[in-house]
């Protein structure tokens, strides 16, 4: 299930250039759609909430996740700039819910064996996003519009979503949430949803705008720009993969803590490199640094509860979608360098409050 989510948000990221195109946005009316994703998001609290309490999580996912599909294609589809704005805030609503539910479920059978599993479970759901933005560039190179791209997506992956949560050990039971309209975490909740909301923003900026960055900044070529982004991707599952023995041996906090500088020092180098190839290397650090840090939140907030954990993944998922919008207005107004310089900043301020969070063990 976290491959399959993976694989579609994954499909989103990859065309969105093309989808822009379509419609003719500038890049301010593009930020303007992404931010919808973000509000969507913020907007998830009462529906995941209700659907986590009368349907429980493995339900949640499948309708969710169908939902989510068909959210997708309507994408693909919108020929004006407000329908896709209203697509993108339908995005935002049904993704954070599947999110909810497929991390409530993970935390559940964290807490059922004992074992630390939710970073390799991120680690296939980074695998999945990895799947479907080649899998985007791939359709693009061949000329397929992004409806189409969707349709046939939506048909294997919603197989998969029935099989998948046909599958599952988990039982139906409904989780007793809060009915709120939202949910802002508080006391030590607020430290897991301030990292959940920075450290999900890096990685949506990095994936968004680092290609961006070596095309414009250092002029390289079409086939060697997206290798920003696959580099940040394979570093980031590689780390994750092992994220769960390391933190049985070090902990959580001093994980995300020093990852995060390390994450800073990735992006830092990034920008002060002197080719694109030392820029790969640099975000390559980036992803590796930054790898555990969603992971590891969303396991620590799950421990505390459903209502917690849809709070902080409200939080973590406007964040995601909200990055961005916002690193485009810095860069149109100063230039990439300064926006990546701006990711490493708020790599540094996840350090900062990851070593002041008491849930992170």
């Amino acid at each position: 299930m976290f491959t399959v989510f993976g694989v579609i948000m994954g499909s989103w990221a990859g065309r969105i250039p093309a989808m822009a195109e379509r419609v003719h946005v500038s890049h301010s009316a593009l930020s303007m759609v992404l931010l919808c994703g973000g509000l969507g998001a913020v907007l998830s609290y009462p529906i995941s909430s209700r659907m986590m309490s009368s349907l429980g999580a493995r339900k949640t996912m499948l309708f969710s996740g169908l939902a989510l599909l068909a959210v997708l294609v309507a994408i693909g589809g919108a020929p004006t700039v407000p329908l896709l704005m209203m697509a993108v805030l339908g995005l935002g609503i049904t993704a954070s819910t599947f999110d909810v539910a497929v991390n409530s479920a993970a935390t559940r059978r964290e807490k059922q064996s004992g074992k630390s599993e939710l970073s390799k479970l991120h680690g296939l759901g980074c695998a999945g996003g990895l799947a479907g933005a080649t899998l985007g560039s791939l359709m693009a190179g061949l000329h397929i519009a992004p409806l189409t791209h969707f349709v046939m997506l939506g048909g294997p992956l919603a197989l998969a979503l029935y099989y998948g949560h046909a599958s599952l050990d988990a039982d139906d039971a409904g989780e007793v949430v809060e009915k709120k309209s939202f949910s802002l975490p508080r006391g030590p909740l607020l430290f897991l949803g301030a990292l959940g909301f920075f450290g999900s923003m890096a990685e949506g900026s990095i994936a968004d705008w680092s290609g961006v960055f070596l095309k414009e900044h250092f002029g390289a070529s079409d086939g060697l720009a997206p290798l920003a982004l696959s580099s940040f991707s394979v570093m980031m599952l590689l780390a994750r993969l092992v994220g769960d023995k390391l933190k049985v041996r070090y902990g959580a906090r001093s994980l995300v803590t020093s990852g995060s500088m390390l994450g800073a020092a990735g992006l830092f180098f990034a920008v002060l490199s002197p080719n694109a190839w030392f820029a790969l290397f640099g975000f390559a650090v980036a992803g590796m640094g930054l790898a555990l840090v969603f992971p590891f939140v969303f396991s620590a907030a799950g421990a505390q509860g459903p209502a917690a954990l849809a709070g902080v993944a409200s939080m973590a998922y406007s964040g995601s979608l909200m990055g961005p919008p916002v690193i485009g207005a810095i860069a149109q107004g100063m230039g990439m360098q300064i926006a990546i310089a701006y990711i490493g900043g708020l790599a540094c301020l996840i350090a900062f409050v990851a070593s002041r969070s008491r849930l992170l063990k």
